[in-house]
């Protein structure tokens, strides 16, 4: 499988939705009573906002072509006409890598997949809410390729996109491999040959710089061998997070009483601060890396969790503090 790259550079790329577009949302543990969120019509710098009526956001099969982890944008090409198209992540986007939440430097340059585009303050359609991949695609629909056709010589396999209760969603795809190609059965690698007509695959494709074409960097002949792959990067994103903290938005500081939004990354974590429990917080920048040495506190009442499990926390710091800033990131670690 390829390697996580640890950073990109640009070069010349949804609150979770129950629509047929949008991936199902990450395994969490059980929650709280969930308060239903209002209605926005626009996003909202410094608050957790995803517009989800007719007009207000664009969900775009499309080629990844570069991101940049310092300043969180990044470009892709519309699969549709090829339209080179340029976004800037928001903070709290969903960006769902392998099945799973990720972050920028999770994806490689060619990834195919879905991004979820919302007009910014100037009317252009640049604000991203969620990248998620077609791993993530396929699995949140519970939706696999169904092997119609095998072309061994032309290494094409012609397949129909279907869910779990025979319901068709595509069919006439063609899934184009190549020397690069990796197979994968019972967690194990495989071959091209391994693949029959009958069988039921799932995929990671990537974009050859024009057209829609699903050409496979991975193609699993089970979902053991896909889980396998969406739990190394389940893996990778909690390790990530419990070394970088949990990303949210400062609300309010009031005193010593800090309010923050931890973003939906953090659902896992947000489940497992309770009263009482001793935190570290820092501000963050624009790149969502601290920019002030971490203070002390302790969390002060149960988390809350709102839709699309954003956490609501309130940390009692140690100490009055002038460095949060309400709409600013913030992190927050479980102190040591």
């Amino acid at each position: 499988m390829k390697p996580l790259l640890a950073t990109l550079v640009v070069a010349a790329l949804p609150l979770t939705l129950a629509l047929a577009a949008d991936p199902a949302p990450a395994p969490t543990s059980a929650a709280a009573a969930t308060p239903a969120a209002p209605v926005h019509k626009k996003i909202i710098p410094g608050q957790v906002i995803v517009p989800t009526g007719d007009g207000e956001m664009r969900r775009i099969w499309g080629e990844l072509i570069s991101l940049d982890p310092v300043t969180r944008t990044g470009k892709f090409r519309n699969e549709t006409n090829d339209e080179v198209m340029s976004f800037t992540v928001m903070p709290y986007a969903e960006l769902y890598h392998h099945a799973s939440f990720g972050d920028l430097q999770d994806f490689t340059p060619g990834t195919r997949g879905i991004f979820r585009l919302h007009q910014n303050d100037a009317g252009e359609w640049k604000w991203l809410t969620y990248i998620q991949d077609e791993m993530n695609f396929l699995n949140g629909h519970k939706e696999r390729y169904h092997v119609d056709r095998i072309d061994a010589e032309k290494g094409e396999i012609e397949v129909t996109d279907i869910n779990s209760v025979q319901w068709v969603r595509q069919k006439g795809i063609i899934l184009n491999t190549d020397k690069e190609t990796k197979y994968w059965k019972n967690g194990q690698p495989a071959k091209f040959s391994d693949i029959k007509v009958g069988d039921d695959l799932r995929t990671e494709t990537h974009g050859v710089g024009k057209g829609k074409v699903h050409l496979c960097w991975n193609v699993f002949l089970d979902m053991e061998s896909m889980q396998k792959f969406q739990n190394e990067q389940k893996e990778v994103e909690t390790r990530r997070l419990e070394e970088e903290g949990s990303p949210g938005y400062v609300d309010k500081l009031d005193g010593t009483n800090l309010d923050l939004s931890l973003f939906w990354e953090s659902t896992d974590l947000s489940h497992k601060l309770k009263p009482g429990m001793k935190v570290r917080v820092a501000p963050a920048g624009v790149d969502r890396k601290p920019t002030s040495a971490p203070v002390t506190g302790t969390v002060a009442a149960e988390v809350k969790m709102f839709t699309g499990n954003v956490g609501k926390v309130v940390v009692k710091l140690d100490a009055p503090s002038t460095v949060f800033v309400p709409g600013n990131i913030a992190r927050v670690w479980e102190a040591d």
